[in-house]
């Protein structure tokens, strides 16, 4: 059993969204689903979601949808397109916009001159391209990135990468070693368009990897995908319980071996913490008592 994201309303801070639904700014009609979907993060795409004809039309809905006062994150085109400008043109000092995906950055260059445009807007930089794998940390590291996203179809199409973990990992774990390296959260992995049953398989790949969100296109998916980034029942209570025995400073610690043991109990707990809500409102069973997260006082 683990933490599900049930009706717990999307204020979970950027560092810890485990989902992020991608839908089509050009079709509104499905703004309010999405909304009401169990995503982390709901995100309205100006960019391959949008054919060239319906990209005017697609700003002016984001545009409205802003003014009213909707928080959401935009995922917008490359800084070397011109479309980049007019996207960034309807996104200017609007306070509900929660940030900005920026599709197929390479270089830190790109957040940069973006986060100029949109100054004290958090960016998710999507790496897409052979060219921004191999500058992944000097994008990592650029001010305004929040987060590194894989973006895992166009990097396929760009170096004819097989859809499988093999194919794939070492793309990964590039924006793993990045996002660690640069101290900002773990990346997010890209969609999947897996079925029902194989679904389970590529969240494994994604956890596995070290990678703690995951892009998709798909509702169905959302409430798996929110349970596999999850702590489970079972990690929380061990963890509570290895910090009652070491203590909350390590104060009790014998075997220096067991320090990496209590530096994950921690970020378990830690992890516990943003997502306790769900416990209560996600019809599943209570933590057990000794499960029950104490303040320890860390971080991630």
């Amino acid at each position: 059993m683990s933490l599900l994201h049930s009706a717990l309303p999307r204020v979970l801070p950027y560092q810890y969204c485990r989902s992020w639904l991608l839908v089509a700014a050009s079709q509104p009609h499905k703004f309010g689903d999405a909304f009401q979907s169990p995503a982390d993060a709901v995100v309205l795409d100006l960019e391959d979601g949008v054919t060239d004809a319906a990209r005017a039309d697609a700003r002016t809905a984001v545009a409205a949808l802003l003014r009213a006062g909707h928080k959401v994150w935009v995922r917008i085109n490359p800084a070397t397109t011109e479309d980049w400008d007019a996207d960034l043109a309807v996104l200017r000092d609007v306070p509900a916009l929660r940030g900005i995906m920026l599709a197929k950055a390479e270089f830190a260059d790109h957040v940069d001159r973006t986060a100029e445009a949109v100054p004290g807007v958090p960016i998710i930089a999507l790496v897409e391209t052979a060219l921004g794998i191999e500058n992944a940390f000097e994008v990592a590291c650029a001010k305004a990135t929040a987060r590194i996203a894989f973006g895992s179809g166009d990097f396929r199409r760009d170096t004819a990468a097989a859809d499988t973990p093999a194919a794939l990992s070492y793309a990964r774990a590039r924006l793993v070693v990045a996002s660690r390296a640069a101290c900002i959260a773990g990346p997010i992995d890209g969609p999947s368009l897996a079925r029902e049953s194989e679904l389970s398989a590529a969240l494994s790949v994604t956890k596995t990897m070290g990678m703690t969100g995951k892009l998709t296109l798909a509702a169905w998916q959302l409430d798996k995908i929110n349970s596999a980034l999850s702590p489970k029942v079972e990690e929380v209570a061990w963890a509570a319980d290895t910090v009652q025995r070491l203590g909350p400073r390590g104060e009790n610690i014998v075997d220096g071996y067991e320090t990496p043991n209590l530096a994950r109990a921690k970020h378990i707990l830690c992890l516990s913490e943003v997502y306790s809500p769900l416990w209560e409102t996600s019809g599943q069973a209570r933590r057990p008592a000794s499960a029950q997260p104490k303040s320890t006082g860390s971080g991630l």
